[in-house]
């Protein structure tokens, strides 16, 4: 099976694709992707917006397309910095920056327990298909540990790992990760979904 994933981000594609092998599915992003302008992510929600992307780029392509759309949720916060996770530090900011604002943040607290969360939205021909969720609990550490992942993942300590996601290989990563989750739900859910069509 193969299907068009909406994204840009060469991280989340990596892990995409990675998911994919495991269940035999080719992942591609969708065709002429940078040319298409964007939709505006209004969203309140994770859920809201990988519904919003998923249906406008379904359009573009001859098959199933999925979005996500996930990032951190910290409780100490109020759960920022949520669905602002990408755009934390401003609409244009890098990853050091978000992690930068995310620390200063939660300087002299003790309360460091988090989430990550992923909603995953298919979707084809402009109809949504259904939505897929995952989460991972961890806490954030001060010190950014380890070079793998992107985003928040080197701040992100998983206990029964003993590390950051930042030091977990990908693989291992993906067995626990929100992200993973949310992509094992869709394609053990999408064939069933593809046949009731």
């Amino acid at each position: 099976m193969k299907l068009y994933c909406a994204t840009s981000n060469a991280g989340k594609l990596r892990e995409f694709r990675l998911a994919g092998e495991a269940y035999g599915v080719e992942i591609e992003p969708v065709p002429g992707l940078e040319a298409i302008a964007p939709p505006e992510e209004t969203g309140k929600t994770f859920e809201e917006n990988a519904v919003l992307k998923a249906v406008y780029y379904s359009r573009f392509a001859d098959g199933v397309v999925f979005a996500d759309d996930s990032g951190l949720e910290v409780d100490a916060l109020g759960g920022e910095p949520g669905v602002q996770s990408a755009r934390y530090a401003g609409a244009q900011a890098t990853d050091e920056a978000n992690n930068r604002l995310l620390i200063e943040k939660l300087r002299g607290i003790q309360n460091r327990t988090a989430r990550f969360v992923c909603w995953i939205a298919a979707a084809r021909g402009g109809k949504l298909l259904g939505t897929f969720r995952g989460a991972v609990e961890g806490r954030i550490v001060d010190v950014a540990r380890g070079a793998n992942g992107f985003g928040y993942d080197p701040h992100f300590f998983y206990e029964p790992f003993g590390c950051t996601f930042g030091e977990a290989a990908a693989a291992q990563k993906m067995q626990v990760s929100h992200r993973g989750k949310a992509l094992r739900a869709m394609f053990s859910g999408l064939a069933d979904l593809l046949q009731s069509q």
